[in-house]
């Protein structure tokens, strides 16, 4: 494997024409990303001091914050976590080191296994209720970056070379390309928000600090993250929320403008961190009144971010299964087709500078596939004005529950369809507006005139979700499913 290296290695630079083309293509990329390895060794390094430079055994914790998490939790005591958090980074800072000098060897498990512990250090700090701010943050930091420097930048070798030749971005039949940068830099905006505010609320949990603001609903938000609910997931689930909006970053920024049909893989599992998460933020925001009887400001704005996400990633996840379709049709062998990726017959290169321009000329290339329907937005409203009849009509009971039930369903119902490859999906309102309709004669709780505006927001809503919008874009044979 040394004398491989070797060759490969004097033959990139010399520019040896005798050597297949993918060869050099692959080794130049090897030799540009080897600076990535050397990064990761500073950053074990950096791990394994960090305990002692940020002191976590001489933590001192807020007494009243230590109380009241000795009351909701049976941990150990601080200066067991604190024990368990330094030998935590002391050897895995070890590890990365040693993993990063097996990668600049060649050895690809080793990219993996970095990458893995990158993961471990994101959720450490949840595991052993670390009591050290510092720790936390430093964790989270450094963990990105060995996945970041291991597997995003180095761009794993193991990709099909014909794949990798081939310079289409733009997927036949299509009019413009799934997988810009532009078209992730949403994702990646609503993820940064999310980890901000997840990491707040994770704060609070992990008793690092003593109170969690809430600027409209008092302790709602205290009353929301240490509710039954809550408790019930053994670690912190606010923690657990920045760890999934940490690998959405991550994830959003992995790859080219190819990696449609590069990463499948990728892009799938992009796909089903994005829309689960989103779908389990929507179920807390509806359980939030029905159980606990209270609101969280800012998990409403971490439930809002996903929601805005979800339509960004569906036209990417619909021209990887068209790819996968063709190799399939093609006799091509669909597994490795979808872990290694391959080329695509049809496929054009798109030339289109994405990063130039006025700032608006690039927000408008960066929409593209989503647009918002006049329609589909006076339903959101109507949504919105649905989980508030308690405010306004001053419902209670059965009818406020279901009010708050079906709004939420119209906006995350709405939301998803504002994605044109998903426009179909706003057919789901119709059977949320019958519902409105009869409601009222149905469940006790509304007074005579919740009981006209649940009728008349119903009819609208059936109204409003039948009208199809503006389809702007070509999608090869998706189309026929949006007429």
């Amino acid at each position: 494997m040394e004398h491989q290296s070797e060759y490969l290695r004097q033959t990139a630079m010399s520019g040896d024409q005798s050597m297949p083309e993918h060869m050099q293509m692959m080794e130049r990329r090897r030799l540009a990303t080897l600076w990535c390895h050397f990064a990761n060794m500073m950053l074990g390094v950096w791990l394994a001091s960090s305990p002692f430079i940020f002191g976590y055994s001489s933590i001192q914790p807020d007494d009243f914050a230590l109380a009241r998490l000795a009351s909701e939790r049976d941990l150990p005591d601080v200066a067991t976590r604190a024990m368990l958090m330094t030998w935590n980074d002391v050897i895995s800072g070890l590890l990365i080191v040693v993993l990063s000098i097996l990668s600049l060897k060649r050895m690809s498990w080793a990219f993996w296994a970095n990458t893995t512990i990158g993961l471990w250090l994101m959720f450490a700090p949840l595991v052993f209720w670390t009591p050290s701010p510092a720790s936390y943050g430093n964790a989270l930091l450094v963990g990105g970056l060995v996945i970041a420097f291991s597997t995003l930048i180095p761009m794993m070798p193991g990709m099909s070379m014909s794949g990798m030749m081939q310079k289409a971005s733009v997927p036949p039949g299509w009019d413009y390309n799934p997988s810009t940068w532009l078209q992730r830099l949403p994702i990646a905006v609503l993820a940064v928000i999310g980890i901000l505010l997840a990491r707040y609320l994770a704060g609070y949990q992990l008793g690092h600090t003593s109170s969690a603001w809430d600027p409209f609903f008092g302790d709602g938000t205290e009353t929301i993250i240490t509710s039954d609910m809550s408790r019930a997931w053994p670690v912190s689930d606010a923690g657990i929320g920045v760890m999934a909006y940490m690998i959405e970053l991550l994830m959003a920024v992995m790859g080219d403008a190819r990696r449609w049909r590069t990463m499948p893989w990728m892009v799938a599992a992009f796909g089903v961190v994005v829309v689960p998460l989103g779908a389990v933020s929507i179920f807390f925001i509806i359980a939030q009144p029905i159980f606990i009887n209270t609101w969280c400001t800012l998990c409403l704005l971490q439930a809002l971010a996903m929601l805005i996400m979800m339509p960004y990633a569906l036209d990417e996840l619909v021209a990887m299964g068209q790819f996968l379709k063709d190799a399939r049709r093609r006799g091509k062998p669909i597994w490795k087709t979808f872990f290694m990726g391959d080329a695509m017959d049809g496929a054009r290169q798109d030339d289109t500078p994405e990063f130039e321009g006025a700032l608006s000329e690039m927000a408008l290339k960066g929409v593209r596939g989503v647009n918002l329907p006049a329609g589909l937005a006076v339903v959101c409203l109507l949504g919105v004005a649905l989980m508030c009849t308690r405010l306004l009509f001053g419902t209670s009971g059965e009818m406020a529950s279901s009010d708050h039930l079906m709004g939420s369903l119209l906006i995350t119902v709405s939301v998803l369809a504002m994605a044109e490859v998903a426009r179909p999906l706003r057919i789901l309102n119709l059977p949320i507006g019958f519902w409105l309709v009869l409601a009222p004669w149905l469940l006790d709780g509304a007074s005579f005139s919740a009981s006209i505006a649940s009728v008349v927001a119903g009819l609208l809503v059936i109204g409003l979700s039948i009208p199809q919008g503006p389809i702007r874009h070509r999608y090869a044979g998706w189309n026929q499913l949006l007429r």
